[in-house]
């Protein structure tokens, strides 16, 4: 009884939410393109022959990009065990569509998710009747996870994300949750703290898996190597200048971390990658305002910034990990002006000093293990950052720092394939 009363006051307000995330939706469409990629089929419309697609198979759904980088990374390891096995990867954005479909893994078909309408879903499971569904982190949707209860297909939830933030949502509201988290067949949680949080969402017991992370296992992750190319691109600022990478930066710390680097040493190379790509000319226009020369990757060579206050921005996508590789030090974006933070463990296992902002909550408790070991820095201000750097680029303090964190990261070590061991069962002839 309870579960219909929440149903009906679920789907009395899924229209009104559409409707209003819908223009910020078309607004990152024409940001990020996305138009030509089928989109029909968030709304569970296909137009492509119907004998062609690949019924049985198993499915994961990554709404962000990032999710999609997880799914892709579990996707590999997979195909490597059982190599004529189906997969489709359903994601929520054109950026994630766009990433699985360059990604070129055989026997994979690449759509996009339906919304949470109960007759999206059902014309998404006509179409494609999935062995199981795998949700990447925390994308639990209502309809979906009934109507695949109902039909008897599998939904298990990988790499199981909870913040402090959803943590205290999930404790609020536990009472109105546990109808559909407790249809979950199988949860992959990050650490085994969290146990007990999913047991009361109605998990039961023998359903939930610690495995560690999928983010930070470094075991089934080759470490970023240099790029030749890169390499040109860099020395063409000057030969031998220390690069200072701020990866993955939210508006505002473009300025804050650029300043600093100067600060620490004018002949320091600030290499700037925004989380959002389409911010180019704001990050452009933003720094030029406060007097540095500016480049960007996607103007290079025709157009190189020359002066006293280089900053070379990289707008284009899926290039983090390997001008990771060509860093000294790496600053990570979302945890000064924003709240959050982003994953830190490419630059760990590129083995690159970790300076971090004061609000990396979304990636609690690696941070807090780190810090307890001296495995990154931290800075609250410009004056911090500034500071933070010349320490970071300090022989010792930087052998230090890498290896502390390595340590911590190998906690992780093994996590894809612990996830492969829940995740696979009955999957043998998918």
């Amino acid at each position: 009884m309870k579960e219909r009363i929440i149903l009906i006051i679920y789907r009395a307000l899924l229209p009104a939410l559409f409707i209003l995330a819908f223009p910020g939706w078309i607004v990152k469409m024409i940001r990020r393109g996305g138009f030509g990629t089928a989109l029909n089929e968030r709304l569970g419309i296909y137009f492509s022959e119907i004998d062609y697609e690949p019924n049985g198979a198993v499915h994961l759904h990554a709404v962000s990009v990032g999710e999609t980088i997880l799914a892709l990374k579990l996707l590999r390891e997979w195909s490597s065990t059982f190599p004529y096995a189906r997969f489709v990867l359903a994601t929520g954005t054109s950026t994630g569509h766009d990433t699985a479909t360059r990604a070129s893994i055989p026997n994979l078909r690449v759509t996009y998710s339906p919304l949470d309408f109960p007759w999206m879903v059902k014309s998404y499971l006509r179409r494609f009747e999935p062995a199981k569904i795998l949700l990447i982190e925390g994308e639990i949707w209502p309809n979906l996870l009934r109507i695949c209860d109902k039909k008897k297909i599998p939904v298990m939830l990988a790499n199981a994300r909870v913040s402090p933030r959803s943590a205290k949502r999930f404790q609020k509201f536990s009472p109105l949750l546990q109808p559909f988290f407790s249809r979950l067949d199988a949860v992959c949680i990050q650490e085994k703290e969290h146990e007990a949080l999913w047991q009361q969402l109605g998990v039961p017991p023998e359903n939930i898996h610690f495995t560690g992370s999928l983010k930070f296992d470094p075991q089934s992750v080759n470490p970023p190597t240099p790029r030749s190319d890169f390499a040109e691109m860099l020395a063409a600022f000057g030969e031998n200048r220390p690069v200072i990478l701020a990866a993955s930066t939210f508006p505002g710390e473009e300025i804050l971390i650029a300043e600093a680097i100067h600060a620490a040493d004018p002949n320091f190379l600030p290499v700037i990658v925004p989380r959002h790509a389409e911010r180019r000319s704001e990050v452009f226009q933003d720094l030029s305002q406060v007097g540095f020369s500016v480049t960007l990757r996607s103007m290079f060579p025709e157009k190189i910034a020359t002066g006293d206050k280089q900053v070379f921005v990289i707008d284009s996508t899926g290039e983090l990990a390997t001008w990771t590789a060509h860093a000294d030090s790496v600053i990570i974006g979302k945890s000064f002006q924003s709240h959050g933070g982003q994953n830190p463990a490419e630059a760990i296992i590129a083995s690159k000093p970790l300076i971090l902002g004061p609000h990396m909550e979304n990636f609690q408790p690696l941070v807090r293990n780190l810090l307890a070991v001296g495995g990154a820095l931290t800075a609250v201000n410009q004056s911090a950052i500034t500071t933070a750097i010349q320490t970071s680029l300090l022989p010792t303090e930087s052998k230090r720092l890498t290896e502390n964190a390595s340590r911590i990261l190998s906690l992780h070590q093994g996590a894809t394939q612990r996830h492969l061991k829940v995740l696979q069962t009955g999957s043998e002839h998918a």
